[in-house]
């Protein structure tokens, strides 16, 4: 869930000042530090990759939906082992020059210290909601960052194929749990008995 920022005007506007500070020229230099404070001061989400930041598009009401079903979902299993779920925007390490915000993070235990106030280490489980702008996005490209960042389990629900695909860690790649369709019932293999129905994600209302 992305847009290529290529074109696209970056600017910090504080109104009740008046000032507006063009960051287009800064791509590319960007640290860590800088990224952070950005996003310590926005709404909107802001990943960063190797001195670059990339302003996400605002989610639709359908992925919202999808998103607030599998969040209650997660939560509801989480409860009675101590675990935490949530939502964008949180901001996850892939490494020292790379953040993602992950449309759902998930930790099986709550006082796991990855789960830092400001952003997280790590996780657990990650979930992502596909969107048309930039399907290799979450597909392709996240695929290869979670599973260097060490996420054991990643969650890929696609709207525009009705499939949830589940990956697990295998050494330094990830495995295919299953490719779940209308009909079916995902499955988690981390977290042994949580089941969706995938008919349910998708026409959640």
């Amino acid at each position: 869930m992305a847009v290529d920022t290529q074109g696209l005007e970056i600017k910090l506007i504080r109104r009740s000042t008046g000032m507006e500070l063009d960051l287009e020229p800064l791509q590319g230099l960007w640290t860590a530090e800088q990224y952070l404070r950005l996003t310590d001061h926005t709404r909107y989400l802001v990943e960063f990759t190797g001195g670059r930041i990339e302003v996400l598009p605002m989610p639709t009401q359908k992925h919202q939906l999808i998103l607030a079903y599998l969040y209650r979902a997660f939560w509801a299993f989480l409860q009675t082992g101590g675990g935490i779920v949530l939502f964008a925007a949180l901001r996850v390490q892939v490494r020292a020059d790379k953040f993602r915000e992950p449309d759902l993070l998930l930790l099986r235990d709550a006082n796991d210290v990855r789960a830092q106030d400001r952003y997280w280490l790590g996780a657990d489980l990650l979930v992502e909601v596909v969107s048309p702008d930039d399907p290799a996005r979450d597909t392709v490209e996240k695929v290869a960052d979670y599973a260097e960042a060490g996420i054991p389990e990643y969650w890929i629900v696609n709207p525009l194929d009705n499939t949830i695909t589940v990956l697990t860690l295998s050494g330094n790649a990830y495995a295919t749990h299953g490719v779940f369709r209308r009909g079916d019932t995902a499955t988690s293999r981390l977290l042994a008995g949580f089941a969706v129905s995938v008919d349910a994600v998708f026409d959640a209302r």
